[in-house]
């Protein structure tokens, strides 16, 4: 339904929580290298559970050999703390690319500045919190962009 992406992750247990995620809305879970773990880490199979031996994975060396994979038509759409528009201003389509940051600095501000229209936050309260859970995150915009296509599960 939709491709998950993230780059350059660093912790096991929010690419196991994205695994999950993946598996329950038929989607492709990408992670763009390097990894701060390997993929025979512990915490990466206990937080996927019996599940992760069926997530549709894919590894890149790098985001743009993912971009050239997947054709000039693909949509993607970068996730950032320093984007304006919101995802439930996004006009998703299934097969759209959800890309999301390190867990420590989040995407280059490059990409972000470059997606233009295509650069999507997560609203949060003012003065509350810098960021969210990278999992939590992957959580919100994967089921806004699920819920845009009123799948008939």
């Amino acid at each position: 339904m939709f491709h998950i992406v993230l780059l350059e992750p660093e912790i096991p247990h929010n690419a196991g929580a994205a695994g999950r995620l993946a598996l329950a809305t038929d989607s492709t879970l990408h992670l763009v290298k390097p990894l701060g773990f390997s993929l025979d880490d512990k915490h990466v199979k206990r937080t996927g559970l019996d599940y992760w031996q069926d997530v549709k994975l894919r590894v890149w060396e790098s985001l743009g050999e993912l971009q050239a994979a997947a054709g000039p038509g693909a949509r993607f759409w970068f996730l950032s703390t320093k984007a304006t528009a919101t995802p439930w201003d996004a006009d998703f389509q299934q097969g759209d690319y959800l890309v999301f940051g390190r867990e420590t600095k989040g995407l280059p501000e490059e990409l972000v500045r470059n997606a233009d229209q295509h650069a999507l936050r997560i609203p949060m309260a003012p003065g509350g919190t810098r960021s969210l859970n990278l999992s939590t995150a992957v959580a919100i915009v994967l089921y806004e962009a699920v819920r845009t296509q009123s799948p008939d599960w």
